[in-house]
C-alpha cells in the first residue's frame, strides 16, 4: 500500500484543477501546467483535492501510484511558490555572470562557457560565486542546475568546481614525499 498515494493532493485558494482522462492540468499566479498520468493510475477531483487509486494490484500500478501523486503535487507546489536550486562556485577566478538570455561561466578553462538560458527557467547570481537556478517545472529546474553543474564539477583535493549548496564533497589526501 503506497503511503504517498494514500494522501490526496489538496488545491490551495487561487489554483485551479482540470483532469481531463489521464490529463491533469494546473493554474495558478506563477502559470499553468499540465501532466498526463501513467494509464495504470486512475485521477478523480473532488471539491478542493486531486485524488489517485491505481487501477490494478499489479507492481507496476502500485509504482505508478506514489510516483503519479507526486508529480500532481509538484505541479501543485510549482504553480503556487515554483522551485529553486542554488549553486556555489569555488576556485580561484572561478565566477558566473548573467548576460542577457546567457550564462557567461569563467571556469578555469581557456574560454569562457556560454550557457543559454532555457525558456520558462530564471537564473540569477547575486555573488560572483553564487548561481540561483528558479522556475515551476521542478524536473527541469534540476536538469538545468545538472547541466551548469557539469561544466566542472567538484574535484576531491581542493574542492574546486560548481557544486549544490550544502553538498558535502569528500576530500581526498594528496601525494605524500
Amino acid at each position: 500500500m503506497s503511503r504517498i498515494g494514500n494522501k490526496a493532493v489538496a488545491i490551495p485558494s487561487g489554483v485551479t484543477a482540470n483532469v481531463e482522462g489521464q490529463t491533469v492540468k494546473i493554474k495558478g499566479p506563477k502559470g499553468a501546467m499540465q501532466v498526463m498520468l501513467h494509464d495504470d493510475v486512475t485521477v478523480t477531483m473532488d471539491k478542493a483535492s486531486v485524488k489517485l487509486e491505481p487501477r490494478g494490484e499489479s507492481k507496476r500500478a502500485r509504482s505508478m501510484w506514489g510516483t503519479s501523486r507526486t508529480l500532481v503535487a509538484n505541479l501543485v507546489a510549482g504553480v503556487t511558490k515554483g522551485f529553486e536550486e542554488r549553486l556555489e562556485i569555488t576556485g580561484v577566478g572561478y565566477r558566473a555572470a548573467v548576460q542577457g538570455k546567457q550564462l557567461n561561466l569563467q571556469l578555469g578553462f581557456s574560454h569562457d562557457v556560454n550557457f543559454p538560458i532555457p525558456e520558462g527557467i530564471a537564473i540569477a547570481t547575486p555573488k560572483p560565486t553564487e548561481i540561483v537556478v528558479t522556475g515551476m517545472d521542478k524536473q527541469k529546474v534540476g536538469q538545468v542546475a545538472a547541466e551548469i553543474r557539469g561544466f566542472r564539477p567538484p574535484e576531491p583535493y581542493k574542492g574546486k568546481g560548481v557544486k549544490y549548496a550544502g553538498e558535502y564533497i569528500f576530500r581526498k589526501e594528496g601525494k605524500k614525499k
